[in-house]
């Protein structure tokens, strides 16, 4: 006689890693034009990695960003919704929806996607500070938020860790980008071509291939869990990374490498477009302004802050920056004029000496004038990785 397995108990075939992160990767560039390759792992590494969110300390963030409508930052949004775990995707959500879709899951919490994510954070924006708090604590696990239940009277712990996306116009604020993947869309050049997106066709491969990743992610959590990668960034960096580096580290193949590549220069491009804050910019310029001097009266200092191309300080103010307001500013560094003895006599102003710890702390990117008045090389993170000059994936892969 006869007998029949059920599917559910037949053995399945151990997925190959890296031949189902490169079929992820395929899909993407099936649908959407990314800007290069190192988008394309970080991407792909970001939607395996939401599949392993019970094994990381650290819930990465991906910011989809385009300076203009129609370079396909929603569609991109979209294949992610299709491939990464239990994706909870909205155009407006409120804090308390949030924190409830959480709290709900917390062992196991939904991947978040906030479409149009500049109507809630771009420049013409009023700003969810609440919600850019819960993002920005959600980030680490075991932050959660404190809220009074009148109606129990009792306090709460809402859940915030869970992975999350938001696709946008312009960037998003440097506390949630400090935390992200940072993938910075752009229109399609004449000649690229992608496949249209229709969810009723398109959507059941993309549901297959979600289980199949779901699945070799799942059978590899402890693994994942205990993974400590050597990483190629530091500090924040490394925290958001540690978790997409894990994931390739454990696929193989060329995803290892392609992965810490990846880190390095999407980190670069990230931070080089970070706008400075205002005590980091005059930081930066009063740097500039001392040229090789070894002081310089406030007056001197000012008027050179003033006549610099592109800087603020001429009309920062109703009178541009006035030594009073320069003095708030630098004492946030506990840098504080003095009395200098020049050649021409007195005068209150700064000596180089009083900026050299700040500008050994936040300065630290920027090509910094030695005492000869050449700009000296900017310090070189600890680990580095060599840029292929050539895709690290075989060719005929997107």
């Amino acid at each position: 006689m006869t007998t029949t397995t059920p599917d559910a108990l037949l053995v399945q075939p151990a997925e190959d890693g890296a031949t189902l992160l490169d079929q992820v990767r395929e899909t993407l560039a099936r649908y959407v034009i990314l800007p290069d390759e190192h988008a394309a792992v970080g991407v792909t590494l970001w939607i395996a990695a939401t599949h392993a969110v019970p094994a990381w300390t650290f819930a990465t963030r991906l910011v989809i960003r385009a300076p203009e409508k129609r370079c396909g930052k929603s569609r991109l949004l979209q294949i992610v919704d299709g491939l990464s775990h239990s994706p909870l995707k909205s155009v407006n959500a409120s804090p308390s929806a949030v924190y409830r879709s959480i709290s709900d899951h917390p062992s196991d919490p939904p991947t978040l996607l906030l479409d149009e994510a500049d109507t809630i954070f771009g420049a013409k924006a009023a700003g969810d500070e609440d919600l850019r708090g819960l993002l920005n604590a959600g980030f680490e696990r075991d932050n959660p938020a404190l809220r009074y239940n009148a109606g129990h009277n009792k306090v709460e712990e809402l859940g915030t860790f869970a992975m999350a996306a938001m696709a946008g116009i312009g960037a998003m604020p440097d506390t949630i980008e400090d935390r992200a993947v940072v993938i910075r869309m752009r229109r399609r050049a004449p000649g690229e071509k992608v496949a249209p997106y229709r969810k009723r066709r398109d959507g059941e491969p993309l549901d297959k291939l979600r289980a199949r990743l779901n699945g070799w992610v799942r059978a590899n959590m402890r693994a994942l869990g205990l993974a400590t990668p050597p990483m190629p960034v530091e500090d924040r960096a490394a925290d958001l990374w540690e978790p997409l580096v894990a994931v390739a580290d454990l696929a193989g193949g060329a995803w290892p490498e392609a992965a810490r590549a990846a880190a390095v220069v999407l980190t670069g491009e990230r931070d080089a477009n970070v706008q400075a804050s205002t005590q980091t910019r005059l930081l930066s310029d009063c740097r500039t302004a001392f040229g090789d001097a070894d002081a310089l009266p406030s007056a001197v200092l000012l008027d050179r802050l003033k006549t610099m191309e592109e800087s603020p300080w001429a009309t920062y103010g109703p009178t541009g920056l006035t030594p009073m307001r320069l003095g708030a500013l630098l004492r946030e560094f506990d840098i504080t004029s003095k009395n200098l003895r020049l050649p021409t006599g007195q005068a209150k102003g700064y000596t180089r000496t009083d900026f050299t710890d700040a500008w050994d702390r936040y300065c630290t990117t920027d090509e910094a004038p030695t005492a000869g008045g050449e700009p000296s090389q900017p310090s070189q993170p600890s680990h580095t990785i060599e840029t292929p000059g050539q895709s690290l994936f075989p060719s005929g892969t997107a």
